[in-house]
């Protein structure tokens, strides 16, 4: 009765994978289940036979082969009609026996049907940013401050790697087998993107390696996807031909595709992944980062070819200046190096900021050069009143995009260099992002060129600016410039997070004057909405059901929201857990907030004019009229002794919880996480099947804790 014995595996494993919201994957698994009832109902119960699975299964261990041998080691054993035939053959005898299907054949890379939106993944260790150099001399101190921190360390050796420019994604894998996949999103939550990344015909959805014996049964790989340049022109020319607008460069191009909510054309464009680190490793034994390469390697997925061991920072300088000029040979971006301290020992005694870890630089190379011609400066407003001067240009392509736009930065910088309307100037790309104009061409002036007039007023609202420091500012609160960016951030993701609350929507909301501020969103009505451009009765419905269901977000999104000039996501959570209500918040002093770790004097004083201003209690007073939550939830206030500040680590199987859940409880009460033990480690929370994490706690005297210590310890708090 096997097919009874798939069916009923198969139920099972749609279960587990809703349970844990791995709804692409499930979607799989439920239409392998209708087809074997299919079966069920058109042929009698016989046992397939063992030739015809031994025939999939090998045929399966082929593709995966030259799979890698093709998209992995660019040395393919065979040729496209050979794999085809493959492929064809795989599929016909799925086909007859699809009960037979897995998850991870590789009939299955494009697969369901399109989403309509994306969801949240919180990453298990944060995706954190890395900090960027253009200098030498920042690299002999970032050596140097390494040193410093690593006083009884003599040697020190790095590995330096091609810097790729393209998309940063974390893999998962469960015994091999890829279930899920995210982009880094803002480090700490990211987008589950895993349909999309199935189509990565270089991301195995297996492990090449056949001893399961060295195979975690969780692993989650991180990596970069970009787009190939001769693919890139290909998908370009495509575009055109289809009088669709062309990408600006690769990178845009691989983070436009991974975010289409279609798999089917995602798997049209040549996508590939170079794995570069390990996120989260189950029983890691690993002691430098050169061992983690090869193991990623050995699991079957690429790893970029070009990277070096080096004994000291002279050698890591020497390498990074000899790919300045060759990268422009390979056929992918690259816009620098990266140095990692190799060993992971280290790695745990440096440790990291709250935005980067300190075992880890970028040099980046010096961005591209273009002159072009300045032909008007337009003045912008930000939602905190900063007036911008923006230069703009005569067209000029400049690092694969064309460049019509550039900042000025503020009017003493205009002054500085002396920039006038009608000049010639040479514009880069700060980080290869952001156009800058760097210097003005004086020897081509004319007598057209004019200064620019710094503004004595706003603008926008007409309303007096004042200096402050090297800006000029737009104090008036009702400045509808200020407005309608406040009401963006206010409404975006990492905020308050209301669904379908767009740029043209507060556009047409504030040039009606319907609303003056954020706080106003809350008394919008049926009629105020459904009026509007692009709106209807459906859509304004579903806007005001995103708005009300915004209102129980908890107290970090709210003062995230709230706009406060150097408190952003993580500060925020920092923010709420200490005060646990937004009137405290509002009541502190400078003093009182500078005594929280990671609340500086400049985020403090940040923290006490932004309370101080009429205007925000104002706004403030209506938010609490609205029914908006000013409070922690409890989860997020309860920090008791036996359990604040310990760090855990948590391994094994234990009944009843998930991983997850086991560690939101622990965040939520205080406490830490951490994926390997050291002697820092408080607990272990152990179930079943703990693996090496047991014996290293047990020579460490750490405390070590089943199900039942565990439930006692949280009961406690």
């Amino acid at each position: 009765m096997k097919n009874q014995n798939t069916f009923v595996f198969h139920i099972k494993l749609v279960y587990y994978l809703v349970k844990s919201r791995q709804f692409e994957v499930a979607i799989i698994n439920f239409g392998i289940l209708v087809r074997i009832l299919c079966i069920f109902q058109v042929k009698d119960e016989k046992s397939v036979d063992k030739k015809v699975i031994e025939n999939i299964e090998n045929l399966r261990a082929k593709i995966r082969y030259h799979d890698g041998k093709y998209y992995v080691e660019n040395m393919p054993e065979i040729s496209d009609y050979e794999y085809d035939q493959l492929i064809k053959e795989l599929e016909k005898l799925e086909s007859a026996y699809p009960q037979l299907i897995t998850p991870d054949s590789p009939t299955q890379r494009v697969s369901g049907e399109p989403i309509s939106e994306f969801t949240s993944i919180e990453h298990r260790i944060p995706m954190l940013s890395i900090e960027n150099t253009y200098s030498e001399e920042e690299l002999r101190e970032f050596d140097k401050r390494i040193r410093r921190i690593l006083k009884n360390v003599d040697q020190i050796e790095y590995v330096v790697e091609l810097k790729i420019d393209g998309i940063a994604i974390t893999l998962w894998y469960e015994n091999g087998i890829f279930m899920r996949g995210a982009t880094r999103g803002n480090g700490l939550i990211g987008d589950e993107v895993t349909s999309n990344l199935r189509t990565v015909k270089n991301i195995p959805l297996r492990f090449l390696s056949i001893d399961h014996r060295k195979i975690p049964p969780v692993i989650e790989i991180r990596g970069e996807i970009y787009l190939p340049n001769k693919e890139f022109q290909r998908l370009n020319q495509r575009r055109e031909k289809a009088g669709e607008p062309q990408f600006a460069n690769p990178r845009n191009a691989a983070a436009g595709s991974l975010k289409l909510l279609d798999p089917h054309t995602t798997a049209k464009r040549p996508l590939r992944l170079f794995a570069y680190a390990f996120g989260y490793y189950e029983d890691s034994r690993f002691t430098n980062h050169i061992e983690c390469l090869e193991k990623i390697k050995e699991f079957g997925l690429p790893v970029n070819p070009h990277y070096k061991l080096c004994r000291d920072i002279g050698e890591v300088i020497s390498y990074c200046n000899s790919w300045e000029t060759k990268r422009s040979g390979l056929d992918y971006q690259v816009d620098g190096m990266v140095v990692k301290v190799n060993s992971l020992e280290l790695h745990d005694k440096l440790g990291s900021t709250s935005k980067a870890p300190r075992w880890i630089m970028s040099y980046k190379y010096n961005p591209e050069e273009a002159t072009t011609k300045i032909e008007t400066i337009k003045v912008q407003v930000g939602k905190t009143g900063t007036l911008t001067p923006v230069a703009e240009l005569s067209p000029v392509p400049l690092s694969g995009t064309t460049v019509s736009r550039a900042t000025l930065h503020n009017f003493d910088e205009i002054e500085r260099k002396d920039i006038r309307v009608g000049d010639y100037v040479v514009v880069q790309k700060a980080g290869e992002i952001i156009p800058q104009v760097v210097k003005v061409i004086k020897e081509k002036r004319t007598g057209s060129v004019r200064r620019f007039d710094v503004p004595e007023r706003c603008p926008v609202c007409g309303g007096d600016v004042i200096k402050e420091k090297v800006f000029l500012k737009c104090y008036n609160p009702l400045c509808t410039a200020q407005a309608k960016r406040r009401i963006m951030y206010f409404v975006s993701r990492n905020a308050m997070d209301i669904e379908g609350f767009g740029p043209a929507i507060i556009e047409q909301l504030v040039d009606k004057k319907i609303i003056e501020d954020y706080a106003d969103i809350y008394s919008l009505k049926f009629d105020d909405l459904e009026p509007l451009e692009r709106m209807g009765e459906k859509s304004a419905r579903n806007l005001l059901a995103a708005i009300e269901k915004s209102k129980s977000r908890g107290l970090h999104c709210l003062i995230c929201a709230l706009g406060i000039l150097n408190v952003g996501t993580h500060v925020a959570e920092v923010l709420s857990k200490h005060f646990g209500t937004l009137d405290k918040l509002m009541n502190a002093s400078v003093e009182e907030l500078e005594e929280i770790f990671e609340i500086g004097e400049i985020t403090a004083k940040s923290i006490v004019d932004f309370f101080s201003n009429n205007h925000t209690k104002n706004v403030i007073n209506k938010l609490k009229a609205a029914g908006v939550n000013l409070n922690a939830f409890r989860k997020e206030t309860q920090a008791v002794s036996n359990i604040a500040d310990k760090l855990f680590v948590v391994t094994g199987t234990l009944n009843g919880y998930t991983r997850k859940e086991i560690e939101d409880i622990i965040k939520n009460l205080g406490g830490k996480i951490s994926s390997s033990v050291s002697g820092k480690t408080d607990f272990l929370i152990a179930g079943e099947s703990p693996g090496s994490k047991l014996e290293a706690a047990k020579k460490l005297g750490t405390t070590i804790l089943g199900k039942m210590g565990f439930e006692d310890l949280i009961k406690k708090t």
